[in-house]
């Protein structure tokens, strides 16, 4: 099994020379909580409120919202994350943004994304959804959205730093993102849900077996 990581330990690597810069590549699992949980609510509320939005809609778009994220998620982590650029400056930018994670898969301060990275992809989607849907099925769409940027980060920290061995679902989306980073990292690109890699074709034959990161048959 080729090792496809530096170390895998709890530590980290420095990214910038700047102690200003280096700051904010170092996240809490807590804070995208703390930043997106009162939009979600403030966005939530706009939904109910809207006379032209009536409850029924209100939970069809957030679910709407949650199903677009997944494929999202697949998206921006197969074909974002994983582009392989060829100049130097490109591999810069890989490594900063996910390349880093590859080679300290167990970094407790690297597993959920930035602020500083979340909040302009975020004013970014809401724009192009509100060219999409207008300015009334927006709100409890992007609460939706914005739920499932959330999970994905909290499934993701977990899948990394807790044992998810109490129920057989936990164990395995554990065991499934554990794939991508010890046995092949362009495969099993989802982690909220493997839902895509299913679409896509990007899981393993069901023949074929798989190691787990311990050598043990998946």
């Amino acid at each position: 099994m080729p090792k496809n990581f530096v170390s895998n330990q709890d530590e980290s690597a420095r990214l910038f020379k700047s102690s200003f810069l280096e700051l904010f590549t170092h996240v809490h699992w807590s804070v995208p909580l703390i930043v997106y949980v009162p939009i979600v609510s403030y966005f939530l509320y706009k939904g109910i409120v809207d006379p032209m939005v009536a409850g029924g809609s209100i939970v069809g778009l957030f679910a709407f919202g949650l199903f677009v994220w997944t494929l999202t998620e697949y998206l921006l982590h197969r074909f974002v994350f994983h582009y392989e650029p060829k100049t130097d400056f490109g591999k810069r930018i890989h490594f900063l943004a996910h390349g880093v994670h590859h080679d300290y898969p167990n970094d407790s301060l690297r597993l959920v994304m930035p602020p500083v990275i979340s909040v302009p992809l975020a004013m970014l989607f809401y724009g192009l959804f509100y060219v999409l849907l207008g300015a009334s099925f927006l709100p409890p769409f992007f609460a939706g959205f914005l739920v499932g940027y959330l999970f994905y980060d909290m499934v993701h920290y977990a899948t990394h730093h807790a044992p998810m061995t109490t129920t057989a679902v936990g164990l395995w989306v554990k065991k499934h993102h554990m794939r991508h980073h010890y046995q092949t990292n362009d495969q099993f690109y989802g982690v909220s849900t493997p839902l895509w890699d299913y679409v896509f074709g990007t899981m393993w034959p069901k023949k074929q077996s798989a190691a787990t990161p311990q050598g043990k048959e998946a």
